[in-house]
């Protein structure tokens, strides 16, 4: 028994024809939305990529764009698809091409999910790309004489600046660093070398964070020194000091932008996806009653479109079974051709004889 199956007239046929041939140029303008968004997503994470431990989340807008770029081309064929199946005698032009356009679309229909799915569960490998990176760019803070790294001072302050944050989880992740470049350090000074002699890796660690953790709207001048010994400011409370600080990680505020985004972008891509699988519906019924018309043999009858010929289990099982008998070949037992001798080069194969019994009339 056929699933979804609707009886369609002569003008209804062309009526979904025309509506398909619009719904396919839409289709168009939402994979150009799709291309864009994937592009926007992936300028923002290039945006702070410096402080990201791997690339691997670029697949994500990746996938959007190819998505988007897809979406134009298929969606641009569909309409002119659509446009020719008003007319029976221009659409024998498509007949063959309708089945894998369908098909085709559907796989693409699919990826365009896979790409809403994907804004949604990126999160968890998006917090461990941030928190990895992070680190390692407090870490080379301080090198702004070494190639390669001498723009993450820049970057990182721009970052807690732009976001409000400071350090990874919190401005305390400043205190296991050294964020201060050895060529400033005072070694005569005898504070300077007993504080690096008493780490044992030999690094000068202070309860101190650099200016661009200082927050903007601190009704005092910023403390960024001594920050664990409150008796080293006067009326300072380390508890009740909330607005001298940013108080935020860089990791979370990092997170919650990007999420913001992903979310917004899933969103929309979710409803593209639904519009997709819309028009993929009604192509289907197009082309199964223009189908159906043809083999009537009168333009001008009834004819009968459905999403599936069969149930949905029928089918299931139909096209298991071409998969299953795709590899299939002869049996060693069934071969026609096994012991049949072959003559060699020169050699006659004897004939054999047959006896035929005649009788006479």
């Amino acid at each position: 028994m056929a699933v979804g199956k609707i009886t369609f007239t002569k003008t209804e046929r062309e009526k979904l024809a025309e509506v398909l041939w619009l719904l396919n140029w839409i289709s168009v303008v939402t994979g150009a939305i799709l291309f864009g968004l994937g592009l926007f997503l992936k300028i923002e994470i290039q945006k702070w990529q410096e402080v990201m431990s791997e690339q691997g989340i670029l697949y994500v807008p990746h996938m959007l764009i190819t998505t988007g770029l897809a979406a134009c081309g298929i969606n641009y064929l569909g309409s002119k698809i659509c446009l020719d199946c008003a007319d029976t005698n221009k659409f024998l032009r498509w007949k063959l091409v309708m089945m894998p356009y369908i098909v085709c679309t559907f796989f693409f229909t699919g990826c365009v999910l896979v790409g809403a799915l994907m804004c949604y569960s990126i999160r968890s490998q998006l917090e461990e790309a941030l928190y990895l990176g992070l680190r390692n760019t407090m870490r080379f803070y301080k090198d702004t004489d070494t190639p390669g790294r001498c723009y993450l001072k820049k970057t990182l302050d721009l970052l807690q600046i732009q976001f409000q944050c400071c350090g990874n989880t919190d401005y305390r992740d400043w205190f296991q660093i050294q964020w201060i470049s050895s060529r400033y350090l005072d070694m005569t000074d005898t504070a300077v070398v007993d504080r690096v002699r008493s780490n044992v890796e030999g690094k000068y660690l202070m309860d101190s964070v650099p200016f661009s953790c200082c927050s903007t709207l601190s009704s005092r001048p910023c403390i960024q020194h001594n920050l664990s010994n409150p008796g080293a400011h006067v009326h300072y409370d380390e508890q009740s000091q909330q607005l001298n600080l940013w108080r935020r990680g860089c990791q979370q505020a990092l997170l919650d932008h990007y999420t913001g985004i992903m979310q917004s972008i899933g969103l929309t891509v979710l409803l593209i996806w639904l519009f997709e699988l819309l028009v993929l519906t009604g192509v289907r019924y197009l082309q199964t009653a223009m189908e159906n018309v043809i083999r009537l043999g009168d333009p001008e009858s009834e004819s009968e479109g459905w999403i599936l010929e069969n149930s949905l289990a029928e089918t299931a099982c139909h096209n298991f079974s071409i998969i299953k008998n795709l590899g299939k070949c002869y049996q060693a037992d069934d071969d026609p051709n096994i012991n049949v001798p072959t003559a060699a080069a020169g050699q006659e194969v004897p004939s054999h004889q047959v006896r035929v019994n005649v009788t006479s009339s």
